[in-house]
């Protein structure tokens, strides 16, 4: 079993779809499982399967499987870490007073 750490860059690959922002907006009322999240796209369920794969794999948010359904939720922790960053790339180093 691997584990995988999310890293800025995998954030930012996540976050750089339109569709993979949409699931994130959706998520910010709580958790949904993956065919309620389906539902809200002009998509296949496959397709969506594959960004909520790409946006796991980014730890932007957490599975939780109940039988056959799988719930999706933030993982507020990682965009906290994630802002964090961003914020220190725009550290110049000098007095932001």
């Amino acid at each position: 079993m691997s584990i995988t750490v999310a890293t800025p860059n995998s954030v930012f690959r996540a976050l750089a779809d339109p569709t993979r922002r949409d699931i994130i907006a959706l998520l910010r009322d709580g958790p949904m499982t993956s065919g309620a999240i389906a539902e809200r796209f002009p998509v296949a369920w496959a397709t969506i399967s594959r960004h909520l794969g790409i946006l796991r794999d980014a730890e932007l948010v957490l599975s939780t499987r109940d039988g056959n359904a799988i719930a999706y939720e933030l993982n507020t922790t990682v965009f906290q870490e994630f802002v964090d960053h961003v914020l220190g790339l725009l550290n110049t180093g000098g007095n932001n007073a």
